[in-house]
């Protein structure tokens, strides 16, 4: 079992995972999904032989084994275990990564009810990720904490410095989270946790599969002294599933842990570079787009012991993209590409402790961000040419952030209470100071049984393409204001030994909500605030633990769903993101061992979107269109016997044709294999 925090409380007693953690189902324990039972019954019962043998569980795998509900998470500014916080947090771990059919992290976060993935390229080139119905600018993404989302624009958030293979845990907060983060949780978080690695090993994992498809990961773990020393290379590319849908990636990442009597250092930088094909990305107007992007991204953070715990961080981002909105052939009119550079640096400090009283903290973050383009900001009075290629940016733009955070958590008996407030100045804006409070609190009914609620508020700033970006079929609003919100939800969550999950009910009232709008077909996309828009949904869970009763060939099952209907003021505009938002989304999950050392994951996932678009046909509108409804089935077999694991996966397993955006079609059936081998080294 894991260890608790370094705190007092009162662990509840919710699920273990026992006989079935190293199941890629136990990975739906931490999420949160739903689906229709008898779909998965039919093809469970048709494609497994009823197993009745017993086998001795293998000892490696109770060491392994741990309680869910004792894992500290990042919900709120006061540490917090999973079974204590009064909101709805997804945890996706390591056991759960490795058997799921997913190698990327936006592959991953399909299996959530709450997170709608609008991907245009596959395998993590780019995707735009929403929670409960915001939109992909709206949520805000962390790396071990540090806030890497980017100021030009949320479809660069998930170009991550590090692969699947090196990611330890996914933590996903849903609903607002000014008051814990800052500017831009608007309407969750999404934090992306590494692995820390144990002693002296290597390993290799390395998989390949149609349409040119190869994923290589190489990795070291390396102890000296105090200090844990993680560095891993990955390389990903394709042909393409389609024309002009290749892509080429290399990412590079260290992490160093230094652990004193005093505290623990924190220390990662990652490099990414990768290239694609964007056929249709941003306009099916001119289909042969291109698409290149540097990233750079480092970190230092330190966590103190002691009465008085602090905990201050500093970091840089730097994120270069080429755009060609002709890949080749351009047409005569066509003035070059578009080419863009941010650079974001902050510092932020967490103090926090506990007394008689409960547990306080108070926080100070100061983010600066700033862009060079040839397209987004103003004018400059002295062009700078741009890094590696034969052009100048002529425009920028910059803008700071200063926020303070104070927060107040209390334990008394079956209740807890969490209250805090954001305070937040933005240079450049007439907004002055702001105050963004939030209040979470829950009640024990039974042992294992909890009815929570929560109030939060958030505010969001546009990024730099929504002010600034001019192009044949788009035009920005350098007057845009920030977007605000303010959310309410309740529900119960309930943790068993054989059944586990949650039911939440959620309502958001949204105020100048930016979106990309036109009245015709025939129009240009336009930024604008929306006046209103309200959301209202539920979202419900149940994980049956079967496995744990009735024995291990006995699989675990776990079904989740989401309904979200968005309200506008205004009917009289297309939307192209606020209103295509998922109003169902059902996900079902099966993990099943087969015989020792071989298990089958299963999942189902069924997505209806509201909202239209313009189908093109040629390159030329051929109406307006809804999209349809889909299901999409996917699946692994892994064997794992000590240190190799091989497995086989088939995602879209019915060769579905769908897609998530406009008029970029998704791949079809699309099968990989591979194989993970860790070497232990010995140190003399």
């Amino acid at each position: 079992m894991m260890r608790t925090s370094k705190f007092n409380h009162d662990a509840q007693s919710v699920l273990f995972f026992r006989k079935w953690g190293r199941k890629s189902y136990s990975l739906f324990l931490a999420l949160k999904k739903v689906v229709a039972i008898s779909v998965l019954a039919v093809i469970y019962f048709l494609s497994t032989p009823v197993i009745t043998l017993a086998t001795t569980q293998d000892t490696s795998e109770v060491k392994m084994e741990y309680d869910l509900d004792e894992i500290e998470v990042s919900a709120q500014r006061t540490p917090a275990l999973y079974s204590q916080v009064a909101r709805i947090v997804s945890v996706i771990e390591r056991k759960e990564i490795e058997a799921v059919p997913a190698q990327s992290v936006q592959d991953l976060l399909e299996y959530i009810a709450g997170v709608d993935v609008r991907q245009r390229g596959t395998e993590g080139v780019q995707a735009d990720v929403s929670i409960r119905g915001g939109t992909f600018d709206q949520i805000l993404i962390l790396l071990n904490g540090i806030n890497i989302t980017d100021p030009q624009t949320g479809h660069h958030n998930l170009n991550l410095p590090v692969s699947l293979a090196q990611i330890e845990r996914i933590e996903v907060l849903e609903g607002p989270a000014a008051r814990v983060y800052g500017p831009n949780a608007f309407s969750g978080a999404i934090n992306i946790i590494t692995r820390k690695g144990n002693g002296n090993s290597a390993t290799v994992n390395a998989s390949g599969g149609n349409f040119g498809y190869f994923d290589g990961n190489a990795s070291a773990n390396v102890q000296t002294g105090r200090v844990s020393n993680v560095l891993a290379f990955n390389k990903k590319r394709s042909d393409g599933y389609t024309n002009n849908t290749d892509f080429d990636e290399l990412n590079g990442f260290y992490g160093g842990y230094l652990n004193t009597t005093d505290g623990d250092l924190n220390v990662q930088l990652g490099i990414s570079e990768k290239g694609f094909g964007a056929n249709s990305f941003y306009t099916p107007k001119y289909p042969n787009q291109y698409e290149a992007t540097k990233t750079l991204f480092t970190s230092a953070k330190w966590n103190s012991t002691g009465d008085l715990h602090l905990s201050p961080a500093v970091y840089y981002r730097r994120h270069q993209d080429r755009f060609e909105l002709f890949r080749n052939n351009p047409a005569s009119w066509y003035g070059g590409h578009n080419y863009h550079l941010t650079n974001t640096y902050g510092a932020n400090l967490n103090s926090w402790f506990a007394w008689d009283a409960g547990k306080t903290a108070v926080g100070f973050e100061y983010r600066s961000e700033h862009i060079l383009s040839n397209v987004l900001g103003k004018e400059m009075d002295h062009p700078k040419d741009v890094p590696g290629e034969d052009a100048q940016f002529t425009k920028s733009d910059s803008r700071n952030t200063l926020s303070g955070f104070l927060e107040h958590s209390l334990y008394i008996s079956k209740w807890t209470f969490t209250a805090g407030i954001m305070g937040n100045y933005i240079s450049g804006s007439d907004l002055g100071i702001n105050f963004f409070p939030g209040v979470d609190l829950s009640y024990d009914i039974l042992d294992g049984v909890k009815l929570y609620s929560s109030f939060n508020t958030s505010l969001r700033m546009p990024t730099f393409t929504d002010l600034y970006y001019q192009g044949p079929t788009n035009v920005g609003n350098p007057d845009l204001k920030p977007e605000k919100s303010a959310t309410i939800e309740g529900g119960i969550k309930f943790s068993k030994p054989v059944v586990k999950g949650h039911v939440v009910v959620f309502y958001r009232k949204g105020k100048n909500i930016i979106d990309w709008v036109k009245e015709s077909e025939d129009e240009i996309w336009m930024t604008q605030n929306l006046t209103r828009l309200t959301s209202f949904g539920a979202e419900a869970q149940v994980q049956l633990l079967l496995r744990k009763r009735l024995g291990e060939f006995v699989p675990n099952v776990d079904v989740s769903c989401l309904f979200n209907n968005v309200d506008k003021q205004e009917d009289d505009f297309i939307s192209r993101y606020v209103l295509d938002n998922l109003k169902h989304k059902l996900v079902l999950s099966v993990n099943q061992r087969l015989i020792k050392n071989v298990s089958i994951d299963l999942k189902m996932v069924y997505q209806d979107r509201e909202g239209s678009y313009t189908r093109f046909e040629d390159a030329a509108p051929a109406g307006e269109v809804s999209y349809d409804p889909f299901w999409l089935v996917d699946t692994k077999l892994s064997y794992k016997r000590r240190n190799l694991t091989l497995f086989s996966s088939v995602n879209n397993l019915f060769d579905t044709t769908y897609n998530d955006i406009e008029n970029v079609v998704q791949p079809g059936r699309w099968v990989k294999a591979g194989l993970i081998y860790t070497f232990q080294i010995n140190k003399k």
